[in-house]
């Protein structure tokens, strides 16, 4: 404001403010209508939006899209629930608690004289010692009286000069980490002084005892599960196709890589590396299931002999009974022979009351058979009820 005939700018008065104010609040509150207009707005066309898609799933035949709780948006916190309302979930904890503490110390603080003290406060901290290890093992050195030498035998485990530790430390490297010649780079930085060919040796020689842990560990998998997961997927191995079988359940996985995924190819991963045929009550029911000829159960039945120690032994012994120049459907050569694989399994006492869980391929139907929850609802969503209050989600 400018005073009429000086040309010099006026003060503005309290009552000018107070009406600048006014209007400025008055705009902001237009525009705050305003912006939750928006807000509610775009919400609608998001839900619809979303019928739209779902609308046109359905023309297409598709399952509905799963409902995602994620994190409320900026516009979506003024409709959701407030914090510490009635069904929030409770944190799960923090993973320090399930820590088992392996050594203690006690750190002294400088106090002042006439101080009093309070305990402890206590943190816990995780740390990883690496450290390269160099053990001179003097192995006594004896001559008998006949002039024989003997010397002290080395602790197990040690091959080519390196502990077990170090063999574990890459077998683990190798299967869980898919690296191998390059672990020689790695511990090189720690000080440990081995080859790259010597890394190699340790992942691919004197595995045996390895073996027959992962054998050992399947078996008693399948001795106590009382459901096991199954699939298979094309793989390659030794430059040619092949399949791997994954089985396990939550304590537990194995694979397995062969030429075919035939019923009995499964069959004989069941049988958890044994190679003995059994010809018993559980190998005769699954041959009657499986369709074979009657005078066929019936020859197997009456011989007097029952348990063959491998396959060479079942062969000659179908040779013998001459169900091996059958032409008939199905084939009683493989039948029997997924049968007595059968009876095998169940006579080694493993999956007793097992269900097998796959995706309805045939070569995993058998005993005990459920779907997986992907296969099995794929089934629901074909359902078409006809009454009319079900009908609408469906159709």
């Amino acid at each position: 404001m400018t005073r009429r005939g000086t040309g010099k700018q006026e003060d503005p008065t309290l009552t000018d403010v107070r009406r600048v104010i006014a209007a400025l609040v008055e705009e902001m509150d237009g525009l705050r209508e305003d912006v939750v207009t928006l807000q509610t707005q775009n919400g609608q066309l998001k839900a619809e939006n979303g019928e739209l898609r779902d609308e046109i799933a359905r023309l297409k035949g598709l399952p509905p899209r799963p409902k995602f709780k994620g994190r409320p948006s900026g516009m979506e916190k003024a409709t959701s629930k407030p914090a510490g309302s009635k069904g929030e979930k409770r944190g799960r904890g923090t993973k320090r608690d399930k820590l088992a503490v392996t050594s203690e110390v006690k750190l002294k603080a400088q106090v002042p004289p006439g101080s009093r003290f309070r305990g402890y406060e206590d943190v816990l901290v995780q740390d990883l010692r690496i450290a390269v290890e160099v053990v001179r093992y003097r192995r006594e050195r004896w001559e008998t009286a006949t002039g024989e030498r003997i010397v002290a035998a080395m602790p197990a485990g040690i091959a080519g000069g390196f502990g077990p530790e170090l063999r574990r430390f890459i077998l683990a490297g190798h299967f869980q980490g898919q690296v191998n010649q390059r672990t020689a780079d790695g511990t090189a930085g720690m000080g440990l002084e081995i080859s790259k060919r010597q890394v190699v040796r340790l992942l691919s020689q004197d595995i045996e005892a390895l073996v027959s842990e992962e054998q050992d560990v399947l078996w008693a998998g399948l001795e106590t599960a009382r459901w096991i997961t199954v699939d298979d997927t094309g793989a390659r191995h030794a430059g040619r196709d092949g399949v791997v079988t994954q089985l396990g359940d939550n304590r537990f996985a194995a694979f397995r890589t062969g030429p075919s995924k035939s019923r009995l190819a499964f069959l004989a991963t069941l049988r958890s590396g044994h190679a003995d045929f059994v010809v018993d009550e559980q190998a005769l029911a699954y041959m009657r299931a499986r369709a074979l000829a009657g005078p066929v159960i019936a020859v197997l039945e009456a011989h007097p002999t029952r348990r063959f120690g491998d396959e060479a032994a079942w062969q000659a012994h179908l040779e013998t009974l001459g169900i091996d120049r059958l032409k008939v459907t199905p084939d009683p050569v493989r039948i029997a022979t997924e049968g007595a694989t059968w009876g095998a399994i169940r006579a080694h006492g493993l999956l007793p009351d097992t269900v097998i869980v796959s995706d309805d391929a045939g070569q995993f139907r058998l005993a005990d058979h459920a779907l997986c929850w992907v296969h099995a609802e794929r089934l629901v969503y074909k359902l078409q009820p006809p009454i009319p209050p079900f009908k609408k989600p469906w159709t």
